[in-house]
Formats: structure tokens, sequence, C-alpha cells
């Protein structure tokens, strides 16, 4: 029997590496084998065979497995008889356990420990491949993310670019309108001067020269025809004033908005026979002027529609203030019209709505046209006054009929 030191030695912790769970059930095995009566069966030691093989050990880690295992079972003197007869059956147990090995593939028994150590090896090899892949996984769905982002800015800026288009074939229509607009206004004053002004301006040039040859042989019926001719020229004075007013009234500057307004719906009222209630705050007066300009020409434009187009009996004009914003509405009971058809230029034969919109977004503001059946028409504009956010009550200025 060796020495008990060994026995120590050849189990040593040096020596046990990664078999050493399978070596105490290889131990326990023979021990149970060794105990049994000789020529008991020798299948234990062929199930632990093929557990061996199974678990990763090749032919000689069996070996050395076996050695320790024996030394130690006869260490301890456990078995009956002689060591001679231990020895033969533990041979008999081991030569039992080799079999799997011998009808194993050479190159999976001589490889079977070395592809365990490597697949232990190539664990974290593994989980770093898997962080790799998630790492990628990631920036393929950044940038995808990154693609998507791109063919959304893309068509974003494709549809400003169309409606960039399309505002500047818009202004390029205005601005045809527009310059249509002034070349039509100086025709109309120019016939209108010609036919009126100068047409009297000759009249009262032809009376001049009747009575200077007529002062000089007989001054009968003199004051007659002088009066005649200051009718002449006071007549040639309205006109005159008429075209100032229509051009630009004085009164706006003078004055200010409220009498310009109520000077030019009364002779609008006396020209179309449409009576008109006038109601405004008297803090519009605050505005500054090119805002006043714009609430006027608004005005001037809608009354003017009104008298060709609606056929209307009444007209209400109101100007409010109600939360910082001045609101000017002119209504009428006259007949509808399509307000979308008639906001397009190419449609529109003069500026008429358009260029009262133009108006007052020019100044920071906002037009809007309401027109129903049985319901007449409303046009609103709104401009920003910078005051306070409480509303005005609006007083009346007067009513013409």
């Amino acid at each position: 029997m060796p020495p008990a030191h060994l026995a120590k030695v050849l189990v040593s912790p040096r020596s046990k590496g990664n078999t050493t769970g399978f070596s105490r059930t290889y131990g326990a095995a023979l021990r149970k084998q060794l105990a049994l009566k000789p020529g008991a069966s020798l299948r234990p030691a062929a199930r632990i065979g093929r557990e061996a093989l199974a678990s990763g050990l090749d032919a000689v880690g069996l070996v050395k497995l076996h050695e320790r295992a024996l030394i130690i079972e006869l260490s301890r003197g456990v078995a009956s008889g002689s060591n001679g007869g231990m020895l033969k059956r533990a041979s008999a147990f081991f030569v039992e356990a080799l079999r799997p090995f011998e009808s194993a593939p050479r190159p999976t028994m001589m490889t079977n420990g070395r592809w365990h150590r490597q697949n232990a090896m190539m664990g974290p090899r593994r989980a770093e491949l898997a962080a790799i892949r998630r790492e990628l996984k990631r920036e393929t769905g950044l940038r995808e993310g990154v693609q998507k982002a791109l063919a959304s800015s893309e068509r974003r800026y494709d549809l400003l670019i169309q409606r960039s288009g399309r505002m500047q074939a818009h202004l390029r229509r205005l601005s045809h309108e527009i310059l249509s607009a002034h070349e039509e206004e100086r025709k109309k004053i120019s016939r209108e001067l010609h036919d009126e002004i100068g047409q009297t301006l000759t009249a009262v040039n032809v009376k001049l020269s009747a009575l200077k040859i007529q002062a000089a042989d007989n001054t009968k019926g003199l004051k007659t025809r002088i009066a005649s001719t200051q009718r002449l020229v006071e007549r040639s004075m309205h006109s005159v004033h008429r075209f100032a007013r229509r051009l630009r009234p004085p009164l706006l500057d003078d004055l200010g908005l409220i009498p310009a307004l109520h000077s030019y719906m009364k002779d609008f009222t006396k020209r179309t026979r449409i009576p008109i209630h006038f109601a405004a705050f008297a803090g519009v007066e605050r505005l500054d002027i090119d805002k006043r300009t714009v609430l006027y020409r608004v005005a001037q434009e809608a009354l003017t529609n009104v008298a060709k187009h609606a056929r209307a009996s009444r007209v209400n004009l109101t100007i409010v203030k109600l939360r910082g914003d001045v609101f000017m509405d002119v209504q009428d009971d006259g007949k509808a019209f399509s307000v979308e058809r008639a906001l397009v230029p190419m449609r529109n034969q003069r500026l008429g709505l358009l260029g009262m919109r133009e108006r007052v977004e020019m100044v920071g503001g906002s037009f809007t046209v309401e027109s129903e059946p049985k319901n007449g028409t409303t046009v609103r504009a709104q401009i920003p006054s910078g005051g306070g956010r409480r509303g005005t009550r609006c007083a009346p200025i007067g009513s013409w009929s």
C-alpha cells in the first residue's frame, strides 16, 4: 500500500482542474464496485465511461482520474480481501470504463478535452461578438432614423419650395394687377379731367370772351352772364375737390380718420341714396397715420363695392377696440357672392378685395370677408393697436339717409 502522503500529493488541488466534480463521481462508483462480490456486473463502469466521454474527458484524463481514485481506495483499505483482488477488480472496472473511448472516433477521443477547453476560451469572445452585434444594430437603427429624418426634411423642403414658387407667382400677378389698376385709375382721372374740368374751363373762357366784347357795347344783362360764369367756375372747383378727395382726402391728415369717413359717407349717401349708420370709438385717432389710412381705404373700397355690386338698402360701419386690436366692420344687406373666387387675382379684373387684404396685411393686420345669401356681406379689417386687452365701446357718430 502506498504511503498516505503520496495519495495527498496525487489528489492535491494543483491536479484537480475542471474535473473535480466528475472525479468524486468516478471515485464513488469505483468504491461501490469494489464493495461488491467478485464477478459482479460491470455495467456501472460502462455507464461511468460514457459519462466521462460526454463530459469532455479524453482517455488520458480518465487514466489519471482512475489512478487518483484507486490510490484513495487503497489508502482507506475499505475493500475486503487482499489488495491483489482489489486491484484485479479495479482493473476490470477501468477496462470496462475505457470501452466507450475505444468505440468513439479517434479525432473525437483525442480532441474532446481540447474542444471543451477551447469552448470555454470562446465564451468571452462570444460575449464580445454579441456586444459588437448589439452596437451594430443600434448604429443601424440610428442610421435608419437619420435617413428617415433626411427624407422627411427633403419632402418638407420640396413643399416649401413649391409654396415659395406659388407665392412668387402670386406676387407677380399682384404686382401686375397693381400696375394695371394704377394705369386704369390714371386713365379715368385723365378722362374725367378732360371731360368735366376741361369742358367747363373752355365754357368759362368762351363766356369771358363774350363778356369782354359785350361790356364795351352794352352793359345790359351783364350780371346774369357773370353769375352764369361763376357757376361754371364753382362746378369746376367741386370737380377738382372731388378728385383731390379721391386721391388723398385732406381731412384725414388735418382732422383725423373719423371726420374723413364722416365726409366721405355723407357724400356717398348723397350720391347713392344708401343710408349708412356709423359708430366708432374716439381712441382710433391715436393710431399712426399709416394704419388710419389703411382703415380709410378699406372703408372706401368696401363702400364702392356696395354701390357697384351689392344692391344693398342699408350699410353699418363700426370701429371698435377689443383685446388690444382695432376692428372695423363694413356690413351691408345686399346680395352675396363667392369670396374665394373674388380673392383670386386672375379672376378679378380689379384689385377690389385683394387690394384691401394686401393693405391690411401690410400693417400687420388680418382681413376677412363673409358673404351669405339673405345675410349680406361683412368686410372686417383687424389691425393691432398696441393697447390694452379690455374692449372699448364705440359711440355712434352719425347716420345718413
